[in-house]
C-alpha cells in the first residue's frame, strides 16, 4: 500500500493554504471557478515536487513510474494519478510539457551544482516555466503569444524562489548558484560561509544573489508584460501573484541580499499593497502588446512551447 503525505491527502486548497502562501492570497481574485482549477494544479505539482524531495514514502520511484505512465499511456495505477488523470485530461495539459516538469523535478535526485546560468534557466523554465504554460489551460488563455511571457513570469518567481532559499537549498545538498558566478563553492562550504557573512568568500555569494534577482527582474518585466493575453479576473489574479512573489526579491535588496538569515516572507500589509499596484497593470490592456524578447529564451531553445 502506497504512503501519502499531507500534500497528497489534503484537499486543494488547504494544499494551497499551506504550501503556497502567496498563491493562495492571489487566489481569492480568480473567482470560484478558475480558483478551484488553479487550486487542483497546485496541489498536482505540490505533490509532485513533494514526491521528488522524498517527502512521500518511495517518492521518487512513484515520479518515475508516473511519468513513464504519462508517455506510453500505460496504467501505473498510482493513486496519484489516477485521482488527477480526469482533470488533466479535462485541461488538455500536455503531456510534453507535464513530463519536463517531472524531469526537471527528478534533476533535484542527483546533486546539484548548476554550472552556468543557461544551465540555471534551463532548471528553472523545467520546474516553473512549464506550470506557466499549464496555467494558460486553467486561465481559459489559448493565445499562442502568451505561452512566452507565462514562461517567463515561472522562470522569475524561480529566480526569486532560489534567491531566498540559498541556505536552505545547500542544507539538502544543493547549490543553484551557478559556478560561473560563485566558483565551484560546495553546500556545505555555503552553510560554513553563513557564519561569516561579511568574509570575502561570503559576499561572493551575496554579489550571486544580487545578480540573480537582476536576472528575475527581467523575466518579471516579460511576465507582467503578457498579462494582457490573459481574462481579465485572471490578469488581476496573476498580477497580484508575480507582485508579491516579486516582493520577497525587493525585501532582500533593501535588506542587502541576507541569504544567510532568514527565509523573507512578506506581511499581510504589503500583500495588500502589491495587489492595489496590480491593478496598475490593467493599463496594459489599453496598449498594444510588445512582442516577446526572444532573447530570454536563448537558453532554453527547444523546450516544449519555446520558440
Amino acid at each position: 500500500m502506497v504512503a501519502t503525505a499531507h500534500s497528497e491527502t489534503m484537499t486543494a486548497d488547504k494544499a494551497l493554504a499551506a504550501y503556497g502562501k502567496s498563491f493562495h492570497w492571489a487566489r481569492r481574485f480568480l473567482g470560484q471557478n478558475m480558483g478551484i482549477k488553479a487550486a487542483r494544479l497546485y496541489q498536482f505539482c505540490r505533490v509532485l515536487d513533494d514526491m521528488a524531495d522524498g517527502d512521500i514514502e518511495h517518492g521518487p520511484k512513484r515520479l518515475s513510474l508516473i511519468r513513464k505512465d504519462l508517455l506510453t499511456a500505460g496504467t501505473a495505477n498510482d493513486p496519484l494519478l489516477e485521482h488527477f488523470r480526469p482533470f488533466l485530461t479535462q485541461q488538455k495539459f500536455p503531456t510534453k510539457v507535464i513530463v519536463a516538469l517531472i524531469d526537471g523535478l527528478l534533476s533535484d535526485q542527483k546533486p546539484v551544482r548548476v554550472k552556468s546560468e543557461a544551465e540555471l534557466l534551463s532548471y528553472a523554465y523545467h520546474v516553473a516555466g512549464t506550470v506557466g504554460i499549464l496555467m494558460c489551460n486553467v486561465l481559459d488563455c489559448d493565445n499562442e503569444q502568451a505561452l512566452g511571457h507565462a514562461i517567463d513570469l515561472g522562470i522569475a518567481m524561480q529566480l526569486t524562489n532560489i534567491a531566498r532559499d540559498v541556505l536552505e537549498d545547500a542544507g539538502m545538498g544543493r547549490r543553484y548558484l551557478p559556478a560561473s558566478w560563485v566558483g565551484n563553492l560546495a553546500p556545505q562550504q555555503i552553510i560554513m560561509l553563513a557564519k561569516t557573512p561579511d568574509g570575502d568568500a561570503a559576499l561572493k555569494v551575496t554579489n550571486a544573489v544580487s545578480r540573480l534577482l537582476t536576472l528575475a527582474e527581467d523575466y518579471y518585466k516579460s511576465g507582467i508584460t503578457g498579462l494582457s493575453y490573459l481574462p481579465l479576473r485572471a490578469h488581476i489574479s496573476i498580477a497580484v501573484a508575480a507582485l508579491v512573489y516579486r516582493q520577497i526579491g525587493v525585501q532582500l535588496a533593501q535588506k542587502n541580499y541576507p541569504w544567510h538569515g532568514g527565509r523573507q516572507s512578506t506581511s499581510i500589509s504589503t500583500k495588500v499593497r502589491c495587489s492595489l499596484r496590480a491593478f496598475v497593470t490593467l493599463r496594459l490592456r489599453f496598449q498594444k502588446t510588445p512582442p516577446h524578447d526572444s532573447n530570454l529564451h536563448d537558453a532554453i531553445r527547444g523546450f516544449p512551447h519555446v520558440r
